[in-house]
C-alpha cells in the first residue's frame, strides 16, 4: 500500500459519518466523571489529613524528645571543688 493509498483511506475513513450516539451515554458518563471526581476530592483531602496529622505528630515528639540537645555525658565527672587556675 503506497502513500497515497493510505491517505485516501485515511480520508474515506475520516469522511464518513460517525455513528449514531445512545441517549443514555450522555447521563452514564456524567455520572461516572461525577463519581471519579469523588474519589479524587476525597483521596486528596485523606492525603493532607495524613500530611497533617504526620506533621502534628514529628513536632509532638521533637517537642518532647529535643533531638538537637547534646545529652548529658556520662564519661567525664564534673569538675567541682577542685582548684581551677583564675579562681
Amino acid at each position: 500500500m503506497s502513500r497515497a493509498d493510505r491517505e485516501a483511506a485515511a480520508r474515506r475513513v475520516l469522511e464518513r459519518r460517525p455513528p449514531p450516539v445512545p441517549p443514555e451515554l450522555h447521563g452514564d458518563a456524567v455520572r461516572l466523571g461525577a463519581r471519579l471526581l469523588r474519589r479524587r476530592r476525597a483521596a486528596l483531602r485523606l492525603l493532607w489529613l495524613v500530611l497533617l496529622a504526620g506533621s502534628v505528630a514529628f513536632t509532638v515528639w521533637a517537642l518532647t524528645v529535643r533531638p538537637w540537645v547534646e545529652p548529658p555525658s556520662e564519661t567525664t565527672p564534673p569538675l567541682t571543688g577542685w582548684w581551677l587556675p583564675g579562681d
